[in-house]
């Protein structure tokens, strides 16, 4: 075998947490290693998370806007769709971004290794191929741990890839489903219903928490519930699922409720019930390297409690978002390298979700603000009042804004409406500089545009708004 290579970062693991923290030390003048067991990088996120489920989103909103057209003034004959080339386009737009982060790789001179990444002492880590068998041994000053994560399930319940799926068969299905249930109202289980339900499939959605997307305002998911239930999706939340059973014509969901035990029939069902980090298989007992509840336990520097391992993204546990990650790596290096900087603003990571209407939010929620013992005070605009939402035809949903009663200063934000989720940017950076109401007030927010609702709901909080 030859001699272990030297490098002063190795990171294990492909996805956005993984290539971004490896970029970050190339431009930091450390020499640096990438360790990715399967074929293309960019891990779930871009080959089956993220990346292709917002083409496949896109789609499901452009076939819905057709069947609008009348309201725009156009005549147009009945609308079709081929579903073979929905699927084929998603899976196009993922290989240009795979190779896209191939590039990247080759510009910043980062030495992509490929093979599944196992810690060892020293620290080293030894990359194993198909068979088992260590291949190579890369030495490191310090090691990276972005394995991601994967799709859980319910106990008991057998994810077979045919009629019990996850969203990485949802997405490449070969025909699309007459009927379909989701288990789990999170973000993903709400856009494949939106998605599956613009183009004709029977969707219901569980969950057995009170409410849809339920770390968002209350308000927000209920506006959303109706939505969803005015487009076709039946939705029941507060459910208990007891078992799913499947036959030679379908799935048996059985859950129960407020009003008993119910046997839902459907072609088949989507789990949608959370992710598990990927800690089997990287060594971490043998260098004493700690977790708590599936996750690595790292502190706000990224670092485990072994010197020179940091973990970051889902392996690290929540929030487990492709934004966070990418931004855990950037930061892990950047203390590496001996970098001053705060730790990451954990107050103001955005949660999106791409159905339509789009949901996005950041900080407190107004019940959140209230539990934290903050007098608040909550300014709303609907988008209904918004001339660039009426001009748009996308009038449903309103901006809410949760500020301390006492100071102004903006505690939270949640949109719902067109393009919440490029909305919810402004209210990130503005609560990550402890911005005042006055301050989202006397911003001058082009007009119209759908940013105005933004500066109408600041000023609404304090009985200032213009255009209501």
């Amino acid at each position: 075998m030859p001699a272990p290579d030297a490098f002063d970062v190795v990171v294990i693991g492909g996805g956005p947490g993984g290539y971004t923290a490896a970029i970050r030390a190339a431009q930091l003048g450390l020499r640096a290693a990438l360790v990715e067991k399967e074929e293309k990088l960019g891990g779930i996120c871009l080959n089956w998370g993220c990346i292709p489920t917002k083409a496949l989103l896109k789609q499901a909103e452009l076939y819905r806007l057709f069947q609008r057209a009348g309201e725009f003034g156009f005549t147009v004959g009945q609308v079709g769709f081929d579903w073979k080339k929905v699927v084929q386009r998603s899976r196009q737009v993922a290989e240009r971004l795979h190779q896209g982060v191939e590039y990247l790789m080759k510009k910043n001179k980062v030495e992509v290794v490929r093979g599944r990444g196992r810690l060892a002492q020293g620290p080293k880590v030894e990359v194993r191929d198909s068979k088992g068998e260590v291949a190579r041994t890369l030495a490191a000053r310090h090691v990276v741990l972005a394995t991601g994560s994967r799709p859980q399930t319910l106990p008991g319940v057998q994810l077979d890839g045919a009629q019990a799926i996850t969203s990485r068969e949802a997405m490449v299905l070969e025909q699309l489903p007459q009927s379909l249930a989701i288990i789990g109202a999170g973000a993903i289980g709400v856009e494949f219903a939106y998605f599956f339900n613009a183009f004709g499939t029977q969707v219901t959605l569980l969950e057995a928490l009170p409410q849809i997307l339920p770390r968002e305002d209350e308000e927000v998911a209920g506006l959303l519930t109706k939505s969803l239930a005015k487009q076709g999706v039946q939705i029941a939340a507060g459910v208990q699922v007891c078992s799913v059973k499947a036959g030679a014509k379908g799935v048996e969901v059985q859950y129960r409720g407020k009003d008993g035990e119910v046997v839902l029939k459907a072609e088949k069902v989507l789990m949608a019930v959370g992710v598990v980090g990927n800690t089997e298989e990287l060594g971490l007992e043998t260098l004493g390297v700690k977790t708590v509840k599936g996750a690595v336990e790292v502190n706000d520097r990224q670092e485990t409690n072994v010197k020179g391992i940091c973990a970051i993204g889902d392996v690290a546990g929540p929030p487990q978002l492709a934004h966070v990650a990418a931004a855990e790596g950037v930061a892990a290096v950047d203390f590496i390298a001996g970098h001053q900087r705060a730790p990451l603003d954990r107050t103001s990571i955005p949660f999106c979700t791409y159905c339509q209407p789009q949901v996005a939010s950041m900080g407190l929620s107004e019940a959140q603000a209230k539990k934290a013992g903050h007098q608040v005070k909550v300014g709303r605009f609907p988008f209904s009042a918004s001339g660039k939402a009426l001009a748009a035809g996308e009038s449903e949903g309103l901006v809410k804004l949760v500020f301390d009663a006492k100071y102004g200063e903006l505690l939270g934000a949640s949109i719902i409406g067109a393009e919440a989720t490029e909305l919810i940017a402004e209210l990130g950076l503005a609560r990550h500089l402890e911005a005042t109401y006055e301050e989202l007030l006397h911003t001058m927010h082009a007009h119209p545009t759908l940013s105005e609702g933004v500066m109408e709901a600041a000023g609404e909080a304090f009985g200032l708004a213009l255009n209501l």
